[in-house]
Order: C-alpha cells, then structure tokens, then sequence
C-alpha cells in the first residue's frame, strides 16, 4: 500500500504537467481539466468576496445576503447541472459563468457598502 502511495504521489505532479497546457487541449478530459482549474480559481474568488462582505455587514445585512446566496445556488444548478439515470452532468462553463457573475454582484456590494454605505435591500438579489 506505501508503494503505491508512493507511485501516486510522484505521477500526480507528471499527470497535472501534462494537462498543464489549455491553449489547446489535447482531448476532451484534458479540456475538462483546464474547465475546472478556471471554475475552482472562481469558487475560490466568490467565498473570499462572500466573506469580505459579510464582514461588514449587520445581522439583517448577513440574513439577506445568505438568503440571496442560497437562491443564486439554487439557480445556477438548475441552470448548469442535471440528473437523469444515467448520472449527472455539470456544465463547468455554465457555472464558471455564474460564478464570475456573481463574484461581480459581490463586489459591487462590497464597493457600496465602502462609499455609501451596506444596502441590505440589494443584499437577497
């Protein structure tokens, strides 16, 4: 079990090399691969903006913004995943899409309550 532990752990960096280059992937999983480095890099940026917003709301402001992250949640499955009985599919580019979009309604968010002030009123959109 260490051997191969061991085997794993030194083809894992000679696996990510070689899908490394999403100029042009080679195949279709080597394209998926690249999808979701850019999808996870955007999951990453939405939880950091989520926080930072957060942080400078009051407890009506955190309400309103989870609310509102719950319905985006919701809406982007059902527009970029689906289950049948064969599995399921999620259309990274759909949800990079969203994802970004919705990092972009954060930060504008984040940019208000700098300025102007928090509107809880935007926050559940």
């Amino acid at each position: 079990m260490k051997k191969l532990c061991l085997l794993l752990s030194l083809l894992a960096p000679l696996a990510a090399l070689a899908n490394s280059n999403c100029d042009k992937p080679v195949n279709d999983f080597d394209g998926l691969y690249c999808l979701n480095k850019v999808y996870t890099e955007a999951d990453k940026e939405l939880n950091q903006k989520y926080g930072e917003l957060a942080s400078k709301l009051d407890v009506q402001g955190k309400a309103a913004l989870k609310q509102g992250q719950l319905a985006w949640i919701r809406e982007r499955n059902s527009q970029c995943s689906r289950r049948d009985d064969s599995g399921f599919l999620v259309n990274l580019d759909c949800a990079t899409k969203k994802t970004v979009a919705r990092v972009d309604f954060l930060q504008s968010r984040i940019r208000e309550c700098k300025s102007s002030g928090c509107l809880n009123s935007k926050l559940a959109e």
